[in-house]
């Protein structure tokens, strides 16, 4: 493991200690975990993130492929990338949609944007539309794309019952919402997951299904992570 890594995860272990102690969580407010959890996102430098969340080891990147193809993109059809990070995800949806498709890569990270913005100028790639989006909305118009992916990102939504309802309102009928996030198992899960990640697989799965989704299926089996998909439920 790069130094790299180590320092990352050291700062968000030191990072997700504070977030039960974060004075405006709870119920009324609809925050579940506090702003600590994004901090260092928000000017975060993408090439040094890159080596973080594009490296063999990382379940995700060395699973991508399987990851992409269980979601059956068509040609033509809008995918959102919502907590697109370096747009690791991104760039392979726009490949696959091809020219008539369009993806969003949403995220809060302004840099995050910017940099995916290049890697598709660059990789020839005009499909791609970064955005930058707020803690309660992924500001996308309404019925705008057939698909919302959100890898290793669900645990980061300070306000998850606005973002689904965003996310609901975003996605056409019948539309599909991916979710990936890591295990959070007591005995199974590491002291990092176990400290950062607020949600296990279970409460999630009952916090989409109330947001107005069906679930449909586990498409992949991953190790570290769970892979779900929903349907979106009219109304």
């Amino acid at each position: 493991m790069s130094s790299i890594v180590h320092i990352s995860l050291a700062i968000a272990i030191a990072l997700s200690t504070t977030l039960v102690r974060a004075g405006d969580t709870g119920p009324e407010t609809g925050r579940v975990v506090g702003p600590e959890i994004n901090a260092y996102y928000h000017d975060a430098d993408p090439a040094r993130w890159l080596e973080v969340f594009e490296r063999p080891g990382r379940e995700l990147f060395d699973r991508r492929q399987e990851i992409v193809d269980a979601l059956a993109l068509r040609p033509g059809a809008d995918v959102a990338d919502v907590g697109a990070g370096t747009g690791l995800f991104t760039m392979l949806f726009a490949s696959r949609v091809g020219p008539e498709g369009r993806v969003y890569a949403v995220d809060i990270s302004r840099p995050f944007v910017e940099a995916i913005r290049e890697r598709a100028r660059a990789a020839g790639l005009e499909n791609v539309i970064g955005i930058v989006n707020t803690q309660q909305s992924v500001e996308l118009p309404a019925a705008s794309v057939d698909l919302v992916f959100i890898a290793d990102t669900y645990h980061h939504f300070e306000y998850p019952h606005a973002m689904l309802a965003s996310i609901h309102r975003a996605l056409r009928p019948d539309g599909t919402l991916a979710v990936i996030d890591f295990r959070r198992l007591p005995g199974f899960s590491s002291a990092w997951v176990m400290g950062h990640v607020r949600a296990g697989r279970a409460q999630v799965i009952k916090e989409v299904r109330a947001a107005g989704f069906e679930l449909v299926e586990e498409p992949v089996q991953l190790d570290g992570n769970y892979f779900l998909s929903f349907r979106k439920r009219a109304g």
